[in-house]
């Protein structure tokens, strides 16, 4: 398939909540920006991996295709995961919640890894809960890294951030 051409997946029109809520047709709703939320887990533990974002054709080349597509809003560009790091998220499971407008991937990931910051999932750090300090310190629960993100994605500055 061609990174240009448009795949052929059709989307219908949301007319009921009964054919959204209980129909068989895709219906997803993209928000005011053309986008809908997409969380990604891994497929054999369950494993939060990310939190991303997907627009029509992302949507759209991650059925297609079986591996997830996403759209960058810091770049505003289609995202094809691993397709500069390898780490390729390939859908074993695509789901879309009860009012479509939201996207759960199970993936299985070639690498082993799904943060470009190099560890196994975005979610590495947890924040402490309860009564403490007001300035809470992060709980790293990776204790190391997959990979060398420098050796993946060289030394530029990482364009996703502020």
């Amino acid at each position: 398939m061609s990174t240009t051409a448009q795949p052929d997946v059709r989307f219908f029109s949301r007319l009921t909540i009964e054919q959204v809520e209980e129909g068989h047709e895709l219906a997803p709703k993209f928000d005011e920006h053309g986008l809908i939320p997409c969380v990604t887990t891994a497929a054999h533990s369950g494993e939060v991996l990310m939190l991303g974002y997907m627009n029509e054709e992302a949507l759209k080349r991650t059925i297609v295709t079986g591996e997830a597509h996403y759209w960058s809003r810091s770049r505003k560009v289609l995202w094809h995961k691993g397709a500069t790091s390898g780490l390729v998220q390939k859908v074993v499971d695509l789901r879309i919640d009860d009012d479509q407008d939201a996207i759960w991937l199970k993936v299985d990931v070639i690498g082993d890894a799904s943060c470009h910051v190099g560890y196994r999932s975005c979610f590495y750090r947890s924040i402490p809960t309860g009564e403490g300090e007001a300035e809470r310190e992060l709980i790293y629960r990776e204790a190391e890294k997959t990979f060398d993100p420098k050796e993946v994605y060289g030394d530029a500055p990482n364009p996703t951030i502020l």
